[in-house]
């Protein structure tokens, strides 16, 4: 499910669980500007799609059958709320026998599509739909004018997994023409850092990326050596974020809106179950002790069976008519959507 919890009290609610839904998955979620106004979530399996909400309003999205992908994944919301940046992946799992990271999940391909939500049309760019890389995680950053994201040369999959190492590049974007830049640029270059990046987030004023590192895939948190990193957008200096790390997984992350504090899920603890930890970050950048999300009761994390995943920061609550987006879930017609060419 997906849920909001406050945090200046212990008062948590369900946005929408699976006991609704015919016990489906749904992930994926993603907020514009941290505004409970503009969402939107994922849902696989049955009653499958991409739902946006907007203002109440709750529009179904899938993709057009014609198109060479199925699915919108990864979100991020441009500013202007005018654009989203999509992943489109061809996911596979599989179980390790004996390997300390448990499950590998990886891509066979992927590519990075924008969605115009005026329009309700797809677009891309040459750069960001190649043959000869596959690219992933797409983030916009504040001012909306430059996409980052993660690439990676193919493999022979699943054979060579362990050899997929993902580069942290940017492309310039212009909202107002709808047009890419015609020149990449390459922030972190893993064959040379030795580690795959993945899930880049940029603080709200635009002077440094969050983003994952581990020794090689895209699915961070099921590696046990994933850690957090963050890149100095100025100096090009990374942080290796040590105090913040631990011996296990560190994953999924988000700013708050005055980019003063980072919350991200790790498997820190029992090694099992991702946990919320919160983390102040300095005017300066500088990090200080991540703490874990308390709860009423203390002995909840002992007793939980239950993950955490994709904390977002949301300045509001956030408030629907559940009854009509279980409606529009089971019953309503999705659009279909398909690349302008």
């Amino acid at each position: 499910g997906i849920y909001q919890r406050n945090l200046e009290t212990f008062e948590e609610e369900a946005f929408l669980d699976n006991g609704r839904t015919n016990s489906n998955c749904m992930n994926c979620h993603s907020f514009c500007q941290q505004e409970p106004d503009r969402m939107l979530f994922h849902q696989r399996s049955l009653h499958s799609g991409t739902y946006i909400l907007t203002d109440g309003e709750v529009e179904k999205l899938s993709v057009a059958p014609n198109e060479s992908f199925a699915s919108l994944v990864y979100p991020y919301w441009h500013p202007t709320g005018r654009f989203v940046a999509f992943s489109t992946n061809d996911t596979k799992q599989d179980f390790h026998e004996a390997d300390a990271n448990r499950i590998e999940v990886y891509d066979s391909r992927s590519d990075i599509v924008i969605y115009d939500v005026e329009r309700k049309t797809l677009f891309t760019s040459p750069l960001l739909a190649s043959e000869e890389a596959w690219e992933t995680f797409p983030t916009f950053s504040p001012d909306g004018r430059t996409l980052y994201f993660c690439s990676a040369e193919p493999q022979q999959m699943p054979e060579e997994y362990a050899e997929v190492r993902y580069n942290l590049l940017s492309l310039s974007f212009d909202p107002d023409t709808k047009t890419f830049g015609e020149r990449l640029d390459t922030l972190v270059n893993a064959q040379e850092a030795g580690k795959s990046c993945h899930f880049p987030r940029v603080s709200p004023d635009g002077k440094r990326l969050l983003f994952t590192a581990s020794g090689y895939g895209n699915f961070s948190i099921w590696h046990r050596d994933a850690d957090l990193r963050m890149l100095d957008l100025q100096t090009g200096v990374i942080d290796t974020l040590d105090g913040v790390n631990s011996d296990n997984v560190e994953s999924y992350h988000s700013w708050s809106s005055n980019g003063r504090w980072i919350v991200f899920a790790t498997r820190r603890g029992d090694g099992l179950y991702t946990r919320p930890f919160l983390c102040h970050i300095a005017a300066d950048g500088t990090a200080a002790k991540p703490f874990l999300l308390p709860q009423e009761e203390p002995d909840y994390y002992d007793r939980s069976l239950f993950s955490f995943n994709i904390p977002e920061f949301v300045k509001r609550p956030f408030l629907t008519d559940t009854h009509n987006l279980l409606r529009i879930s089971k019953y309503g017609e999705s659009r279909a959507v398909s690349l302008s060419r």
